[in-house]
């Protein structure tokens, strides 16, 4: 086993956020359930989760870096076999060997050494306290010899994963407003389709449980999807409202009449007063957006538009009635 800053890529003087962070982004890139066709892939995470354990503890980092555990959690036990003497007392027996000290235990039915009991179990449980114990030294010393479970405690030692996948979605405005079904690639390759729920906003999370990213002994993670709308070619969305731009003729502005506005769903007639200034707004009730029960409205604001090139009509009449009707629009600006 590795150094475990080694494995997550940190310095030793590396802050608790970017053990987290290191081991999250390492954990995500070598999952197994990502990489399928790599024999390698569950050791590397193994080791990776391991490594976690130790740095992303505050207690057992300090115990590493004093020296007190190695690279296993595993503890030394040097010291303790200083002068030839055995820390289990009587019924136990230990050999050094090239991958560390290897035990072995007698079990009689009075008691084993003075632990009170007289299985393997009972000697855990005396040194390490009840069951949790036992399992937890048989899982840090599977790997020296002692048996126990070797290394499933990886996913069980209670350290948080994060399994929760997150991804981001376009819709457009009228995929938003009817609802729709999209299909969207995760980060981890994984295709879902996806229902759009009408009414759903820019910004707006949908969560798909269980989703998400898989580990042995972890629930199912979820899949975070966050939608954007795309921006609209003419519609603009303002909370539950839409507003437009529509463009009238010169003479629709003077003489009034009835025009055809867009909406997301058929098209209306919006009659136009006589004398209408561009830049004038009229609201279309209940025409926006549907959110939460709620109905916004359509805005439609009036621009003026003029034909294309010159016209040499048009400008003698105007030049004709600016002559007999002069005004100043802008006598308010001094």
């Amino acid at each position: 086993m590795r150094d475990p800053y080694e494995v997550l890529g940190v310095k030793r003087s590396a802050s608790a956020a970017e053990i987290k962070s290191a081991f999250r982004k390492l954990a995500k890139k070598h999952h197994p359930d990502a990489n399928k066709n790599d024999a390698k892939a569950a050791a590397k995470f193994a080791e990776i989760n391991t490594a976690n354990e130790i740095l992303g503890d505050e207690d057992k980092r300090k115990q590493f870096d004093r020296g007190e555990i190695d690279a296993e959690g595993k503890p030394r036990f040097q010291d303790a076999f200083q002068g030839g003497g055995s820390p289990f007392g009587r019924g136990a027996s230990g050999r050094a060997g090239p991958g560390g000290f290897e035990y072995s235990f007698r079990q009689s039915g009075g008691d084993a050494g003075g632990f009170g009991g007289g299985g393997f179990e009972d000697i855990l449980s005396s040194m390490f306290g009840g069951r949790a114990g036992a399992a937890g030294m048989g899982a840090g010393m599977g790997g020296a010899g002692m048996g126990g479970r070797a290394r499933g405690f990886e996913f069980d030692s209670g350290v948080g994963v994060d399994l929760d996948v997150a991804a981001t979605m376009s819709v457009s405005l009228e995929e938003a407003a009817r609802g729709a079904e999209k299909r969207v690639r995760l980060p981890n390759g994984k295709e879902l389709n996806v229902k759009i729920p009408a009414g759903v906003v820019s910004g707006q999370t949908i969560r798909l449980k269980g989703q998400g990213d898989t580990a042995p002994g972890h629930p199912p993670g979820d899949v975070l999807i966050t939608v954007t709308i795309a921006p609209h070619h003419f519609f603009k969305v303002d909370g539950n409202d839409l507003r437009v731009e529509l463009p009238i003729t010169l003479y629709e502005a003077v003489l009034g009449g009835k025009v055809r506005v867009p909406t997301l769903g058929n098209a209306v007639e919006l009659s136009i007063p006589k004398n209408t200034s561009s830049g004038r707004t009229f609201r279309l009730k209940g025409k926006g957006l549907s959110a939460k029960g709620a109905s916004g409205d359509l805005f439609v604001t009036v621009r003026i538009v003029l034909p294309d090139g010159n016209d040499a009509e048009l400008e003698a009449l105007m030049e004709k009635w600016r002559t007999a009707h002069p005004y100043n629009p802008r006598h308010d600006l001094g």
